[in-house]
Protein backbone atom coordinates (compact mmCIF):
# COMPACT_ATOMS: atom_id res chain seq x y z
CA UNK A 1 0.00 0.00 0.00
CA UNK A 2 1.10 3.45 -0.60
CA UNK A 3 0.25 5.42 2.14
CA UNK A 4 0.78 8.59 3.93
CA UNK A 5 -0.15 10.88 6.65
CA UNK A 6 -0.63 14.32 6.52
CA UNK A 7 -1.34 16.10 9.76
CA UNK A 8 -2.02 19.35 11.31
CA UNK A 9 -1.06 19.47 15.13
CA UNK A 10 -0.79 22.67 17.59
CA UNK A 11 1.69 21.95 20.84
CA UNK A 12 1.71 24.97 23.04
CA UNK A 13 -1.57 25.80 25.72
CA UNK A 14 -4.14 23.01 24.90
CA UNK A 15 -7.24 21.87 26.56
CA UNK A 16 -7.73 18.58 28.76
CA UNK A 17 -10.69 17.52 30.33
CA UNK A 18 -11.20 20.58 31.57
CA UNK A 19 -7.80 22.50 32.29
CA UNK A 20 -5.21 23.82 30.03
CA UNK A 21 -1.83 22.33 29.93
CA UNK A 22 1.10 23.15 28.16
CA UNK A 23 2.62 20.59 25.73
CA UNK A 24 5.77 20.40 24.04
CA UNK A 25 3.88 17.92 21.19
CA UNK A 26 0.73 18.12 20.43
CA UNK A 27 -1.97 15.36 20.69
CA UNK A 28 -2.91 14.48 16.83
CA UNK A 29 1.08 14.54 16.61
CA UNK A 30 1.54 12.09 19.02
CA UNK A 31 -1.10 10.11 17.34
CA UNK A 32 0.54 9.91 14.07
CA UNK A 33 3.55 8.91 15.64
CA UNK A 34 1.66 5.68 17.10
CA UNK A 35 0.85 5.71 13.50
CA UNK A 36 4.31 5.75 11.57
CA UNK A 37 5.58 3.26 13.93
CA UNK A 38 2.91 0.50 13.35
CA UNK A 39 2.87 1.07 9.93
CA UNK A 40 6.05 2.89 8.85
CA UNK A 41 4.16 5.31 6.76
CA UNK A 42 5.42 8.73 5.93
CA UNK A 43 4.25 11.32 7.44
CA UNK A 44 3.79 15.61 6.56
CA UNK A 45 2.36 18.00 9.11
CA UNK A 46 1.12 20.52 7.76
CA UNK A 47 2.60 24.12 9.05
CA UNK A 48 1.04 27.29 8.89
CA UNK A 49 3.62 30.46 7.71
CA UNK A 50 1.53 32.42 10.60
CA UNK A 51 0.76 29.75 13.03
CA UNK A 52 -1.86 30.56 15.90
CA UNK A 53 -0.95 31.54 19.37
CA UNK A 54 0.54 30.23 22.19
CA UNK A 55 -1.74 31.08 24.63
CA UNK A 56 -5.01 28.09 23.83
CA UNK A 57 -7.74 30.91 24.50
CA UNK A 58 -6.27 33.27 21.83
CA UNK A 59 -5.67 30.53 19.43
CA UNK A 60 -9.60 29.62 19.74
CA UNK A 61 -10.66 32.88 18.85
CA UNK A 62 -8.34 32.95 15.91
CA UNK A 63 -9.34 30.07 14.64
CA UNK A 64 -12.80 30.77 15.12
CA UNK A 65 -12.14 33.74 12.51
CA UNK A 66 -10.34 32.00 10.26
CA UNK A 67 -13.60 29.49 10.11
CA UNK A 68 -16.05 32.22 9.73
CA UNK A 69 -13.51 33.78 7.14
CA UNK A 70 -13.53 30.66 5.45
CA UNK A 71 -10.11 31.32 5.31
CA UNK A 72 -7.05 29.11 3.72
CA UNK A 73 -3.67 29.86 5.77
CA UNK A 74 -0.44 30.04 3.75
CA UNK A 75 1.31 26.75 4.69
CA UNK A 76 5.21 26.52 4.87
CA UNK A 77 5.00 23.95 2.61
CA UNK A 78 2.28 21.60 0.50
CA UNK A 79 2.93 17.96 0.65
CA UNK A 80 3.62 15.99 -2.78
CA UNK A 81 0.97 13.44 -2.82
CA UNK A 82 1.46 12.36 -6.38
CA UNK A 83 2.84 8.94 -5.17
CA UNK A 84 0.07 7.98 -2.77
CA UNK A 85 -3.35 6.16 -2.82
CA UNK A 86 -3.71 6.83 0.28
CA UNK A 87 -4.11 9.52 2.93
CA UNK A 88 -4.13 9.11 6.58
CA UNK A 89 -5.37 13.12 7.34
CA UNK A 90 -4.92 13.42 11.32
CA UNK A 91 -6.09 16.63 12.73
CA UNK A 92 -7.66 18.31 15.62
CA UNK A 93 -11.65 19.18 15.94
CA UNK A 94 -11.66 22.89 15.53
CA UNK A 95 -14.85 24.52 15.85
CA UNK A 96 -16.60 20.96 14.78
CA UNK A 97 -14.32 20.65 11.67
CA UNK A 98 -10.93 20.19 10.95
CA UNK A 99 -8.35 23.70 11.40
CA UNK A 100 -8.94 25.76 8.24
CA UNK A 101 -4.87 24.60 7.20
CA UNK A 102 -6.38 21.20 6.76
CA UNK A 103 -8.77 22.80 4.09
CA UNK A 104 -5.41 24.59 2.75
CA UNK A 105 -3.67 21.41 1.84
CA UNK A 106 -7.66 19.97 0.51
CA UNK A 107 -8.10 22.40 -1.64
CA UNK A 108 -4.47 22.19 -3.23
CA UNK A 109 -3.60 18.61 -3.58
CA UNK A 110 -4.73 16.31 -6.26
CA UNK A 111 -6.86 13.88 -4.67
CA UNK A 112 -8.37 12.05 -7.33
CA UNK A 113 -8.27 8.29 -7.00
CA UNK A 114 -6.80 8.65 -3.76
CA UNK A 115 -8.80 7.68 0.05
CA UNK A 116 -9.23 9.65 2.74
CA UNK A 117 -9.08 7.97 6.31
CA UNK A 118 -9.57 10.60 8.58
CA UNK A 119 -8.42 10.99 12.41
CA UNK A 120 -9.77 13.57 14.73
CA UNK A 121 -8.16 14.57 17.94
CA UNK A 122 -11.05 15.76 20.29
CA UNK A 123 -12.52 15.86 24.06
CA UNK A 124 -15.83 15.04 23.39
CA UNK A 125 -17.00 16.67 20.11
CA UNK A 126 -15.63 14.02 17.90
CA UNK A 127 -15.54 14.17 14.18
CA UNK A 128 -18.00 16.85 13.82
CA UNK A 129 -18.71 17.68 10.22
CA UNK A 130 -15.22 17.10 9.08
CA UNK A 131 -15.86 13.48 7.11
CA UNK A 132 -18.82 15.53 5.00
CA UNK A 133 -16.62 18.29 4.67
CA UNK A 134 -14.31 15.96 3.10
CA UNK A 135 -16.07 13.98 1.23
CA UNK A 136 -16.18 17.07 -0.83
CA UNK A 137 -12.63 16.44 -1.84
CA UNK A 138 -12.06 12.70 -2.03
CA UNK A 139 -13.23 9.34 -1.44
CA UNK A 140 -13.35 8.83 2.40
CA UNK A 141 -12.68 5.77 4.69
CA UNK A 142 -13.95 4.87 8.13
CA UNK A 143 -12.71 7.45 10.12
CA UNK A 144 -11.10 7.31 13.87
CA UNK A 145 -12.09 9.80 16.64
CA UNK A 146 -9.73 9.91 19.56
CA UNK A 147 -9.79 11.94 22.85
CA UNK A 148 -6.66 13.82 22.68
CA UNK A 149 -6.28 13.48 26.46
CA UNK A 150 -5.76 9.93 26.31
CA UNK A 151 -3.91 9.77 23.10
CA UNK A 152 -0.73 8.84 24.74
CA UNK A 153 -2.23 5.29 25.53
CA UNK A 154 -4.50 4.96 22.20
CA UNK A 155 -1.93 2.87 20.27
CA UNK A 156 -4.23 -0.39 20.56
CA UNK A 157 -7.31 1.76 19.37
CA UNK A 158 -5.19 3.19 16.35
CA UNK A 159 -3.91 -0.15 15.88
CA UNK A 160 -7.40 -1.92 15.64
CA UNK A 161 -8.33 1.05 13.11
CA UNK A 162 -6.05 -0.04 10.91
CA UNK A 163 -6.19 -3.37 10.99
CA UNK A 164 -10.42 -2.72 10.51
CA UNK A 165 -9.08 -0.24 7.40
CA UNK A 166 -6.88 -2.81 6.03
CA UNK A 167 -4.12 -0.25 6.53
CA UNK A 168 -1.57 -2.81 8.23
Amino acid sequence: MNAIVIYFSRADENYFGGSMKYVEVGNTEIAVQHITELTGYDSFKLEMVQPYSADYMTCIEEAKAHLREKARPELKEMPDVSGYDTIILAYPNYWGTMPMAVFTFLDNADLNGKTVYPLCTNEGSGLGKSVSDIKKYANVGEGLSLTGSGVKNAKPQIEKWLKNNKLI
